[in-house]
């Protein structure tokens, strides 16, 4: 039979966001960043309210949900109106 010997776990790796796109890493407990770009094998994030990139392994990236995003928005303006953020 045609295709039989595929194998059925072949995964295309994640389509690259455009910068600035809201992502989800899963691997450090839901953290929101901003896609930045790639760096090697690993894709760089930043927090949405400034701070230091991380970088993480595509597979271990989703979009963010609105309600994620909502959040992670709110939390900068709330540190922007503490003059935490510019």
């Amino acid at each position: 039979m045609y295709g039989e010997n595929l194998c059925p776990n072949n995964q295309e790796p994640p389509a690259l966001p455009a910068p600035g796109t809201l992502m989800v890493d899963t691997s450090r407990a839901d953290r929101v960043g901003e896609f930045r770009g790639v760096a090697g094998p690993y894709w760089s994030l930043r927090p949405v309210g400034g701070g230091a990139e991380w970088e993480v392994e595509p597979r271990h990236v989703r979009p963010a949900l609105l309600i994620e995003q909502l959040r992670a928005r709110t939390a900068r303006l709330n540190a922007r109106s503490r003059g935490e953020v510019l």
